[in-house]
């Protein structure tokens, strides 16, 4: 469950239930933050895991969903919508062509690689 991407509205919908069920804190678990989750059933006897759910609830659905990738899937290995418009491809296809020939060569490191590979990919 930790590598399938989780789903915006299941988290919400999970908070929300949190706030009607004497148990809150599931939503906690299904993102992936079995801490906090144990942290909100150790306060279900009081209305704070409660408030705290309602509010979350709240939070997941205002956000849009690529802001709750980015909070709630980056380390699941999720992608994300490129940013590289279509016109760039080769120029940036050509740049990572000319990246690896440079490491191939031993003209830079493999540390620099992936740091001048991680820097082109992400602009």
């Amino acid at each position: 469950m930790l590598s399938k991407p989780k789903s915006r509205q299941v988290a919400a919908m999970l908070a929300f239930s949190g706030t009607l069920v004497p148990v809150a804190g599931l939503h906690k678990f299904y993102l992936g933050q079995p801490l906090w989750g144990v942290f909100y059933l150790m306060l279900s006897w009081t209305p704070i895991p409660r408030v705290a759910s309602a509010i979350e609830g709240f939070w997941y659905l205002v956000q849009d969903s690529e802001e709750f990738d980015r909070n709630f899937n980056a380390q699941t290995g999720v992608t994300f919508k490129s940013t590289v418009e279509p016109q760039n491809v080769n120029a940036l296809a050509d740049a990572l062509r000319q990246l690896e020939s440079l490491r191939q060569e031993g003209l830079i490191s493999d540390y620099e690689f992936e740091q001048k590979r991680r820097q082109l990919l992400n602009c």
